[in-house]
Formats: structure tokens, sequence, C-alpha cells
């Protein structure tokens, strides 16, 4: 199965790290080897996106970063360009075509950079806006998990599910990023490396899935990490590239067969180029081959 995938030609940007400059690549890797057919942000949702996030975000914010002004421009870690604002705000609209995508289709993805160290305030850990936090707000009738796979704690995440009765975060990490738990927050730590016994974060996947049956949501998002990988230069978890994309398929074919919309953004991924390509594209087979048969 191909699966639906948000991209647009403005997400690509020239960043210190791989973060904007990987998603181009991928997005042309992912659809030559026939995972993804490509589909942009629809127009509705790129309208309006600023006033959008000025919901969840705390207007000054907003504000600094769209004009470049002030420290706020680059809280998210990044020398603020007009690429990186535009890439940011395609790819939080982005995010809402993905999710629309998820429930009509039962997956989807957004070939997107980071979203869970942004806080209401300021971004952090080059994420700029939640956009998992956006999904949460403009579905407020419904329950949103966010099932984070990434080396760090969704510490941004956590802070928003304080306020967001309908959004729901686990943290399955090797480093906590100062995640809080709280009633609607797990924070899963992963002492590593894991080496050849892939048991432990099995067993933590088994937890997620607990307090997924628990909350029952109507749709999940998947930060599908990179940066657990073992050769990661601010990895610990160490899993290897057998056991990324067995992560990958134990979370695709449990939705699957839960029947819970499920969408993936990438996260994560600090090493060479090629292979960070290979790993993301990796979940996109993942999903590919968990859907094929619906």
């Amino acid at each position: 199965m191909k699966i639906p995938t948000v991209f647009h030609k403005d997400y690509s940007a020239n960043t210190s790290t791989s973060s904007m400059r990987k998603l181009l690549p991928v997005a042309t890797e992912a659809e030559r080897s026939l995972f993804a057919t490509l589909i942009p942000p629809k127009d509705s949702h790129l309208l309006g996106i600023e006033d959008k996030l000025k919901k969840i975000h705390c207007s000054h914010y907003v504000e600094s970063f769209m004009a470049g002004r002030g420290s706020l421009a680059s809280s998210n870690g990044f020398d603020w360009t007009e690429s990186i604002r535009n890439g940011v705000l395609a790819m939080n609209a982005g995010m809402l075509t993905a999710a629309e995508l998820a429930k009509s289709n039962g997956v989807a993805a957004n070939v997107s950079q980071g979203f869970h160290h942004s806080r209401p305030k300021y971004g952090a850990g080059f994420c700029t806006f939640n956009g998992l936090a956006l999904v949460a707000n403009e579905n407020k009738k419904q329950k949103v998990f966010v099932l984070d796979c990434d080396q760090h704690g969704g510490d941004g995440t956590a802070e928003f599910a304080l306020t967001l009765p309908n959004l729901f975060n686990y943290s399955i990490c090797g480093s906590t990023f100062g995640t809080q738990s709280h009633k609607r927050s797990v924070v899963d730590y992963i002492q590593g490396p894991i080496n050849k016994d892939f048991s432990p974060y099995e067993a933590a996947l088994n937890r997620a899935f607990k307090r997924v049956e628990k909350v029952n949501p109507d749709l999940v998002i998947y930060q599908a990490g990179a940066d657990p990988h073992i050769d990661d230069p601010f990895g610990s978890v160490g899993l290897t590239n057998e056991q990324m994309f067995l992560r990958d398929k134990i979370v695709f074919e449990y939705f699957k067969s839960k029947k819970i919309p499920i969408f993936f953004v990438l996260a994560g991924g600090y090493q060479d180029m090629d292979n960070l390509v290979k790993l993301h594209v990796g979940t996109f087979k993942a999903a590919s081959q968990a859907f094929e048969t619906r």
C-alpha cells in the first residue's frame, strides 16, 4: 500500500542540523520506492495557519517568529530565515491535512520535522510550533493520542496536555528531556543501550498499548524518531536497523488491528544523511507492509 503522505516543497530548508534538509530526500525516496503517495497540504489548512497557531501559542511568540524578530524567532535552535519560517508554517498545515487523511484512510504520514519540544511561549530542541497540540486543538471533540518514540521525551507535548483535555502523550525515550508525567502524560524511560535484546523496548510498547486501550483515542500521532538508532550521536537507546523496523512494524500492526486511525511524522535523527534517509524510509516501508491488506 502507498501511504497517503503530506509534503510541500517549502518543507525543505537549510538548517544547521539535518532536521529540515532531510525532508525532501526522504519524501523523494519514499515515493520512488512506492511506499508513499505525495499530497500537498490543503489550501484551507495553509490559509489562516498563523491564527490557528495563536490559539495554542502565545501571540507574541508567533508574531516574533513570523517577523524574524528577537530571540524568540530563533528559540527553536535555528538562526531564523524566511525559508525556515515558510517550512514550519507549511508543516503545521500539513499536520491538519494528515489528520484528515488518517481518519479517512486509516493511515497517513506528514514528512515533517520537530514538534514535541515546542512549548506555548517558545520553541526548543529544533521544534518551533507544536503541531501535535495543534491537531488536538483543531479536533476538540476527538481524543488525540501521541505515541512518541523519539530518543528525547516530548516535554512540550506534555505541557500542552495539561491544558488540552483531549490530548494524551506517551513518551518512550532514552532521555526524558524534562518531560512531565501527569494524568494525560506518561514517560517510559529506556535505559540503553538495548544491544541485541529488544524485549525491554517491546515491553515499553506494550505498556503504551495498554494506555491506548484505557484512553480509547479517536486518532493517534506516531512520532517515529530516528535518533534511538545505535549510530545516532545523540542517541542512547541503541536500536539497530532491524530493531528500528521492528519497532515501527509492531506499532503499525497494532493500530491497524485496533482500527484506530494513525498518522506518523519524522522525528529526531542526527547522523549521516544517507543513513538517516534509509531509517525514515524504513518507517514508510513498515507502514506500507502493515496496511497492505486492510
